[in-house]
């Protein structure tokens, strides 16, 4: 009988353990949510992911719980009401990015029908099951995360550079990272 494991990064404080065995890696399609993972990674850019989670339910609460119609009319003036009023990574640059990035979302959703077709195009809207045995073989950055960094800032996104985007891509579904072993790895 095979051992079951779970993945080994997300073991070290309880939200790490509960976002691992209830969300990352589980294909979202989503626009809403989607979104809030852009946020997010991007935000994480830097730092740890833990450092992220701790503070989601501020990060939802600041940015209007990611409807994008209400975000893309909010300008950088706004940030500093966030600065002050929130527990978000205090960077004006990624929090003035969630503005940006929703118009360019609904740019994105004018033209694809979706915030959804448009990104999960890099994967020919199907999750890539990887076949990892160590976190050492998981890169940081792929061909298809390369291109949808391009695609993304080519459309006017901000924080999107491809360890970025692949972080996203793992968080999403878009990619099946969990290791062999792990309880929540997809076997199709």
């Amino acid at each position: 009988m095979k051992h079951e494991i779970e993945c080994a990064w997300a073991m070290k404080h309880p939200l790490e353990r509960e976002y691992h065995n209830r969300e990352w890696g589980r294909a979202v399609f989503d626009d809403r949510t989607l979104f809030e993972f852009i946020t997010l990674e991007g935000a994480q850019a830097g730092l740890s992911w833990i450092t992220i989670l701790k503070r989601r339910d501020a990060y939802r609460s600041a940015f209007e719980h990611y409807e994008l119609s209400k975000l893309a009319m909010r300008d950088d003036a706004h940030a500093d009401h966030i600065i002050k009023n929130y527990d978000v990574i205090r960077h004006r640059g990624k929090i003035c990015s969630v503005f940006n990035n929703a118009r360019a979302s609904l740019n994105l959703i004018e033209e694809y029908s979706s915030l959804s077709d448009a990104l999960w195009q890099f994967v020919d809207h199907s999750t890539i099951i990887n076949h990892w045995s160590s976190p050492s073989q998981i890169p940081t950055a792929t061909e298809q995360s390369r291109a949808m960094s391009r695609f993304l800032k080519l459309n006017g996104f901000s924080f999107v550079g491809e360890t970025i985007c692949y972080a996203f891509m793992q968080a999403v579904g878009m990619v099946d990272d969990h290791l062999e072993g792990c309880i929540y790895k997809k076997t199709r």
